[in-house]
């Protein structure tokens, strides 16, 4: 089985860390989808990820096709459910909602999902997903009907994490409270990295480049930035976040 974009990802993290942009066709029309894709390559963004907790219907897939039109950056979706696939991506992450013990969300959506992926040769980098919240509720909780971990126990998150990376997941993604402004602690980051093997994903409430610098710091090898972005994508904001990636964090 190929792996073009899970290799890129392993080597790119052996020269700096990584900023991801997420782009939610929920929010985003395909048109300015487009053009944010096209600052973000302009501000040496690394990735693009598109994808929703709510999305169902054909404006992913129109979401997908735009951007590749425009740009180079590898195009990784970022499903919410096998509704969420197209065959015009470069990879998906296949997330395994490990925080959760909804069956849905462990094992049966990617059931659903493999005949597509087998008939496209779309590569598929299995992710453990780890929800952490303790404020308002998000999409993500209400969909799936899990509890996040609390954002007060690192060692739970660390457990999940561990659990994840033994079940064979390439990468583990850590998901704060994306629209509520509360984000993963560096604390919390900074436990997680010490026991993990493989690269650490943070997304979800951050806002400001301290934020980010503070998780890069704390051991995360790529951030996933969304609502910020789509609030304002100057490409001088967005090297304001890109310049970190190039940091000495040791």
């Amino acid at each position: 089985m190929k792996s073009a974009i899970a290799d890129w990802i392993s080597e790119k993290l052996a020269q700096k860390k990584l900023l991801f942009m997420l782009l939610d066709p929920d929010r985003v029309q395909p048109a300015n989808a487009a053009k944010l894709a096209e600052r973000a390559e302009s501000a040496a963004v690394d990735a693009l990820l598109i994808g929703s907790s709510l999305l169902t219907g054909s404006s992913l897939s129109a979401t997908v096709q735009a951007v590749k039109a425009v740009t180079d950056l590898p195009v990784i979706l970022f499903p919410g459910d096998v509704t969420q696939l197209s065959e015009h991506a470069d990879a998906v992450l296949f997330l395994s909602l490990i925080s959760g013990r909804n069956p849905q969300y462990l094992i049966g959506e990617h059931v659903k999902a493999a005949p597509f992926l087998h008939q496209h040769k779309l590569e598929a980098i299995p992710t453990g997903y780890i929800l952490v919240g303790g404020g308002a509720l998000t999409s993500v909780q209400f969909v799936s009907g899990t509890l996040p971990v609390p954002v007060d126990k690192p060692d739970i998150a660390t457990v999940h994490a561990l659990a994840g990376q033994y079940l064979g997941h390439k990468l583990i993604y850590l998901e704060g409270g994306s629209g509520t402004g509360q984000s993963v602690s560096p604390e919390m980051v900074r436990q997680v990295r010490l026991r993990l093997e493989v690269p650490l994903l943070v997304g979800g409430g951050i806002e400001n480049p301290e934020q980010a610098r503070a998780l890069y710091r704390a051991g995360a090898d790529v951030l996933v930035i969304g609502n910020s972005f789509e609030q304002d994508a100057s490409v001088e904001r967005l090297q304001e976040f890109t310049a970190l990636t190039e940091m000495n964090y040791d």
